[in-house]
């Protein structure tokens, strides 16, 4: 709060855009794995085995063409497709449904799952848990900003990897080493198979035979191998490449090498959650077998509170049975960290999208302080409305935490990824393509989507009525099929509609990445620093509560002198440079050819 400027858009938004590689790589994981990914990873692990770690692999592939992003002077990712296509309504669209994701797949999930912990280790009520996590991380989001959220980060980063290798030894040596793990896993049965007169089918409770492979049966399999190749890797792209709060942190870079860095530093760390994560929880249903994979509704609801299955509860219940005292309220600061770091990220983000892409439509000439008030009020409605949500993140996918969200995912994220690809690499798409692409997208999605919540989630005691055609395609292979025809209308509208003029282009396609030519905004926008020069007159004879209100909020912080119109384009130019020292340039591409040939040998030993 101290060091930063938080009196600002850009100061409170995007951290000066001065942050080096090594806390953006941080934050970037910290913002990744959340509470929910300790749960849901390990929760996932322990009914169905090791492919879920083939989410983590795969997006540390990915993780590297995040470069594309900065490119522009930008704030915001449909900022950049505002600039790119034009209009307002893309741009709105998106924030819109960007903020609904962020309720329904993140912010829900993740207070669900840190409460979770908190319930167990502490005995506390569900929602008064919540409440009280929130308190913290809404006190110290709202008041600081971009920078105090990612050096928080950094420093949670670091938390959340001691605490969780200590837990794996523990796990491991608990168990007998990983020959004995691999053995005694496929034994794990539960004790309790008799539900009343009712017979459960024996696959409901028997660990599956290729537990411990990643790819899978493209037919038969929980989690297909095409889908986990092809259609993950669509939801990776529109996750790593257009989600705001994974962009924030790369335009907050002081420089292209940095971001390079920062993204590399995060694909090694993706690497960890299969072992820290995904093996614990697997773990956990050999020692707590009885907990972890019951299968009777009444026997789930009396260990964990819900009749879909505890499968979420594996890793909590490992931190508070296996660990000792001491170590036991690390692993709690541990969750408390991985929890706080999520929504801390999230929020910012949330409130960036809102301000800038929303407010800044409904009131026109709103000044900065305006805009800082409105972002931070916006987190405090965001919170309740996540807080609404959580029954529905509870019984969800049958109990099985990462599989909604990321069948949530599914439902909503391959149209924007379709937009953003295409408005990259095809600069003939426009503005009507784009659009259309999106909204067909959206009601095919939110078809699904409906149909699966107003069905009910199959569980094995009472299957879903959910006629094949809808719930029978897998969410990665509906995400592939979301995709593809996201893309068909995006092209053929485009193509049978007037092309946007290169001069809008420069700088903004693939093609035109080096252009030296001068842009033309496509609309007349208010820029960043236009933004920042409406700053409000001096305040004379501030009470005593208006001194503090200001101090608190970061308003009396001095602002740097007006710019003139040259100092504004030099400004302006820095800021999109996208030019590399040679040398830090090939230091980091070598990295990332590294880090790809780490994750390809992975998905090769565990295939």
């Amino acid at each position: 709060m101290f060091l930063s400027n938080r009196g600002t858009v850009g100061g409170f938004f995007l951290a000066e855009r001065n942050m080096v590689w090594w806390p953006i790589g941080a934050s970037l994981f910290a913002s990744n794995i959340g509470s929910g990914h300790f749960v849901g990873l390990a929760g996932t692990g322990a009914a169905a085995g090791i492919a879920i770690a083939g989410f983590e692999w795969n997006l540390s592939v990915l993780i590297v063409r995040i470069t594309l992003i900065v490119l522009l002077q930008v704030v915001t990712m449909p900022e950049y497709l505002k600039k790119r296509f034009g209009g307002r309504r893309i741009q709105m669209y998106l924030s819109v449904l960007s903020l609904l994701l962020y309720i329904f797949t993140k912010i829900s999930a993740d207070m669900f799952s840190g409460a979770i912990f908190i319930q167990m280790a502490m005995g506390l009520n569900l929602y008064l848990a919540i409440i009280t996590l929130l308190g913290v991380t809404g006190l110290y989001t709202i008041t600081g900003g971009l920078a105090t959220v990612i050096y928080t980060d950094t420093l949670q980063t670091f938390i959340m990897m001691v605490g969780s290798l200590i837990l794996t030894g523990f796990a491991f040596a608990k168990v007998g080493g990983y020959e004995a793990f691999m053995e005694k896993y496929m034994n794990a049965i539960p004790s309790n198979t008799s539900y009343g007169n009712i017979s459960i089918d024996p696959k409901c409770y028997t660990p599956r035979p290729d537990s411990f492979h990643i790819f899978r049966d493209p037919i038969t399999g929980d989690l297909p191998w095409p889908g986990l190749t092809f259609g993950l890797s669509i939801l990776a792209l529109w996750y790593w490449c257009t989600d705001q709060v994974i962009v924030q942190r790369c335009l907050a870079a002081k420089n292209m090498s940095h971001v390079k860095a920062g993204c590399v530093m995060c694909g090694y760390l993706k690497l960890l959650p299969m072992f820290v994560m995904v093996m614990p929880g697997m773990i956990s249903r050999i020692l707590y077998t009885d907990v972890v994979a019951c299968v009777v509704p009444s026997v789930c609801e009396q260990s964990c509170g819900t009749k879909v299955g505890c499968s979420n509860i594996a890793y909590p219940k490992m931190v508070v049975d296996l660990m000792p005292n001491g170590l036991r309220g690390l692993m709690l600061s541990v969750m408390l960290a991985s929890l706080m770091s999520s929504l801390t990220s999230i929020f910012n983000s949330a409130s960036t999208l809102f301000t800038m892409d929303i407010y800044t439509k409904i009131r026109f000439g709103a000044k900065e302080r305006e805009l800082m008030l409105a972002g931070r009020l916006f987190i405090l409605a965001l919170i309740g409305v996540s807080i609404a949500w959580i029954p529905v993140v509870q019984s969800a996918q049958s109990g099985q935490l990462f599989d909604y969200i990321q069948s949530i995912t599914s439902y909503l994220g391959p149209p924007i990824a379709a937009v953003f690809l295409l408005g990259i690499f095809c600069k003939r798409v426009n503005e009507e393509g784009a659009f259309w692409g999106l909204l067909i997208g959206l009601v095919v999605g939110l078809a699904r989507m409906i149909a699966e919540f107003a069905y009910g989630t199959s569980s094995c005691v009472n299957p879903s009525n959910c006629p094949k055609i809808i719930c029978g395609v897998h969410y990665l292979y509906f995400a592939i099929i979301l995709f593809g025809i996201s893309c068909i209308i995006i092209l053929g509208v485009s193509l049978i509609t007037k092309p946007i003029p290169d001069v809008h282009l420069h700088g903004l396609c693939w093609t035109l990445r080096n252009s030296k030519e001068q842009r033309i905004d496509l609309d007349a926008d208010e820029s960043i620093e236009e933004l920042e020069s409406k700053d409000d007159e001096a305040d004379e004879g501030q009470g005593i509560l208006k001194l503090t209100y200001n101090w608190f909020c970061g308003f009396n912080q001095k602002k740097g002198p007006k710019l003139s119109k040259e100092e504004q384009e030099e400004r302006k130019k820095k800021l999109t440079d996208i030019t590399e020292v040679p040398f830090w340039r090939n230091i980091v591409n070598i990295n990332g050819i590294i880090l790809l040939a780490v994750a390809v040998f992975c998905h090769a030993f565990f295939a």
